[in-house]
């Protein structure tokens, strides 16, 4: 395992066959291989090409408003005990880290041909961005959402739609995360060549996982210079939230071969049972799901299980294949934090810095508090996924505890 991580340290994986040590690889239908094997000869082809990427940079720059602030937390820190630092891509366009990925696949939709883009979405994040970097590049796109999450995500529904989106809501399976992307996958089938196929998420077949990794990293890239700059050194443990993945390896990886402690929060939902949470690398074993080889939550009988959280975005059965091998290597720690937790966590942030968060990224900031009362007076850096602005449908059934004054 010592030699993975020195591989993926120095860039060498995934392999040639999309493979993180054991993990990933591509298990597809016969009828996708045409797509994926087209698909990853144009990232090999047009990634790091010094066309692309100055594209790519100058619209994170001029559109998305990169880089995002790194931002002090001193009411926090008091109440911690802990120099606390958020690296905030709330502030990026759209409101999220999802728009670094979005942007970037649909500048490589340009360039393949693509005549329209298809994309799933769970929180409805990646949805408005995929919307938002269509309209930006000029192609039309469809959202595929699972029911459970067009319902209590109505407010991204309606950005999208008025984004230029198609929004189809999906009633098969979960209804969730793991149900739109099976249906999106069923629509590129039908259209290979035509249709780009737009993954929000660290995960699937090769060359995704990578893929988003590359496009993600940017994240970590700007927050190891920042903390340098602002900071005076960097921090001694970084948390990010994982549901598929997409926000931590972004965070993650470009610190991998520093010395710092690497903690990734999954959603620990009302228990421990399977189908009470969502803690895919805490609880799960390893599997096939939706073309990777990775840790996936399962029944006895390789069954993939439904999940809960009160975070559509963490609602996922799976994982991206490098954090499995991240985890297996040892090299970044997987924890779960409960739905309670995560809100109080995200009405702290409210309350001591102004910071409205989504309950994704509330999920790391409930771990880092407690990891904080463990290591007192240690510099954290939490990566701040999102706003919270898209939950406000699910906070309206758990109301803020009353602070109202009677006037004197």
């Amino acid at each position: 395992m010592k030699d993975l991580l020195e591989a993926l340290i120095n860039g060498e994986l995934p392999d040639e066959r999309g493979r993180f040590g054991p993990f990933g690889g591509r298990y597809v239908p016969e009828t996708l291989v045409p797509a994926f094997e087209r698909l990853e000869a144009g990232v090999r082809e047009h990634l790091h090409d010094d066309a692309f990427q100055q594209d790519y940079r100058r619209e994170l720059r001029e559109w998305v408003g990169r880089p995002t602030a790194l931002t002090f937390a001193p009411r926090l820190s008091e109440r911690w005990g802990a120099e606390v630092w958020l690296k905030r891509e709330d502030l990026a366009h759209t409101g999220a880290h999802k728009i670094n990925n979005a942007i970037g696949q649909a500048l490589l939709a340009k360039r393949l041909g693509a005549k329209r883009v298809i994309a799933e979405t769970g929180a409805g994040q990646h949805g408005v961005a995929s919307a938002a970097a269509c309209a930006r590049v000029g192609l039309p796109c469809v959202v595929y959402m699972g029911a459970v999450d067009i319902e209590r995500q109505a407010p991204n529904v309606d950005r999208m739609q008025r984004l230029g989106a198609e929004v189809v809501a999906v009633e098969t399976g979960d209804k969730t995360l793991r149900a739109a992307i099976d249906e999106a996958l069923r629509e590129w089938v039908t259209d290979p060549a035509g249709i780009y196929y737009l993954l929000g998420s660290a995960v699937g077949a090769h060359p995704y996982p990578y893929l988003v990794r590359e496009l993600q990293s940017v994240i970590g890239q700007e927050a190891r210079q920042q903390m340098l700059e602002a900071a005076g050194g960097l921090p001694d443990a970084a948390f990010a939230c994982v549901g598929g993945g997409s926000n931590a390896i972004g965070l993650f990886y470009p610190l991998i071969g520093d010395d710092i402690e690497l903690i990734g929060v999954e959603a620990g939902g009302t228990g421990d049972g399977l189908g009470q949470n969502a803690a895919t690398l805490a609880t799960g074993t390893p599997g096939v799901l939706q073309g990777a080889y990775t840790i996936i939550l399962q029944d006895d009988d390789g069954q993939v299980q439904e999940t809960h959280s009160i975070s559509a975005g963490l609602d996922y059965s799976g994982v991206g294949p490098e954090h499995a091998l991240l985890q297996a290597t040892g090299r970044v720690t997987y924890v779960a934090a409960g739905d309670d937790a995560a809100l109080e966590a995200l009405e702290e942030l409210c309350e001591t810095e102004g910071i409205l968060t989504a309950l994704e990224t509330a999920h790391a900031y409930a771990y880092a508090r407690e990891w904080a009362k463990d290591n007192p007076g240690k510099r954290i850096l939490i990566g701040n996924s999102g706003r919270g602005d898209k939950d406000m449908p699910t906070l309206t059934k758990y109301p803020a505890r009353t602070r109202t004054h009677a006037s004197t």
